[in-house]
């Protein structure tokens, strides 16, 4: 359980909309994870997630179906993004993802159980799944 305080460095100068949304999606998601279902999703600009494409499929899915606290298997969003043969292309578009953390891709790990590679390094991947889950637990009692 980390004691750190949840902190944003805002510069003088004014945020635009979109990363005043963004920076209070993050500030919620380590400080107050309840708060997330409740925020507007940052606007995404990234042309990857405005292309038609499986890796665009497979981030929505991503985000849509795969709630705070819960993992899915590389196998399983393949099938939940409509291609059950696709696991290693669903690796790729992890890979590709332009936006961890609000995509959440640290939340797809391996068949067998294990977390599975990670962007920002396993330790964080492992991190991030057990912030989520220590919160989901804290949010049930």
């Amino acid at each position: 359980e980390s004691s750190a305080a949840c902190e944003v460095c805002e510069g003088a100068e004014e945020m635009t909309e979109p990363l005043k949304q963004c920076t209070a999606w993050l500030r919620a998601y380590f400080c107050e994870p309840a708060r997330t279902a409740s925020l507007p999703m940052p606007a995404f600009h990234h042309p990857l997630l405005r292309r038609d494409s499986f890796t665009r499929q497979v981030l929505w899915t991503l985000l849509r179906d795969v709630k705070f606290g819960e993992a899915v298997s590389y196998k399983q969003l393949a099938v939940l993004a409509g291609n059950s043969r696709a696991a290693r292309a669903v690796g790729g578009a992890m890979r590709s993802n332009p936006i961890p953390i609000i995509i959440p891709c640290h939340r797809v790990i391996c068949s067998s159980g294990q977390s599975g590679n990670y962007g920002g390094g396993n330790l964080m991947k492992e991190w991030l799944l057990s912030h989520e889950k220590l919160q989901k637990e804290k949010l049930a009692y």
